[in-house]
């Protein structure tokens, strides 16, 4: 049984969203009957008053944190400092945009019982055409490259046991961050899972994807690719659990 939680939410410029996705976090907890629980907000740079949204919930609620970045540093590194600041034995992490019901993260939570790593997959994906072409696209080849068996490797709905992030070092800056862990995790030879979930249209605000994101995350293919087949530090991390 999942006894105590933390939920990691990245943001950038995520002030219309960030209060409902907290709301939402409480009520995902309530519902999976989860004792103990924290919701961290990394924001990662915004310059639209995400920080302030943040702080103000956090002085209503106590499990509402705030992890603060100066400068806009990138998703995986958002991604990265939530992970670190977690202190709970599960790590959740959903984006800020509110197009998952976090709800069914009570789904996930039997599975992690057998697992390391349990992933949502978008059951329908409510995207532009242009970037479902792109992410099919880019799965493809991932999962090719790393041998990944997840058909959603950035379906950013993920449960994972604390101790992945012992064996685990993200080192990629931006997009290349559910693939370097799903990498790494074969590599680990971490037991990783998947389990269908609904996807909805963004509610507010607007995402900060960019179809010019696609060559850069290649680039991080491949340099990852070679780092972890024939990199002194191969999958990065410790080399025990």
């Amino acid at each position: 049984m999942v006894e105590e939680i933390s939920i990691v939410f990245p943001a950038y410029n995520e002030v219309e969203n960030v209060e409902e996705a907290a709301r939402r976090a409480r009520e995902a907890v309530a519902l999976a009957r989860i004792p103990s629980s924290e919701i961290i907000f990394v924001d990662d740079g915004s310059t639209d008053g995400t920080a302030e949204k943040v702080e103000a919930l956090a002085a209503e609620d106590p499990r509402v944190r705030l992890v603060r970045h100066p400068r806009n540093r990138g998703y995986a590194e958002a991604l990265k400092s939530g992970f670190a600041a977690a202190r709970m034995k599960y790590i959740f992490y959903s984006d800020s945009d509110n197009q998952f019901d976090l709800k069914e993260l009570k789904n996930l939570l039997p599975a992690i019982e057998d697992y390391d790593i349990v992933c949502g997959f978008r059951i329908y994906r409510f995207d532009p055409l242009t970037r479902l072409f792109l992410a099919w696209g880019y799965n493809l080849v991932a999962r090719i490259l790393f041998r990944i068996r997840v058909r959603d490797i950035d379906c950013a709905f993920k449960l994972f046991r604390r101790e992945v992030f012992d064996l685990i070092t993200i080192e990629s800056k931006k997009f290349f961050v559910d693939t370097e862990i799903l990498a790494k995790a074969v590599k680990h030879r971490l037991r990783v899972t998947e389990i269908g979930v609904r996807h909805y249209p963004r509610p507010a605000g607007r995402s900060t994807v960019r179809p010019s994101h696609v060559l850069s995350t290649l680039g991080e293919l491949a340099e990852m690719w070679v780092r972890i087949h024939f990199g002194p530090r191969a999958g990065g991390g410790r080399s025990g659990r």
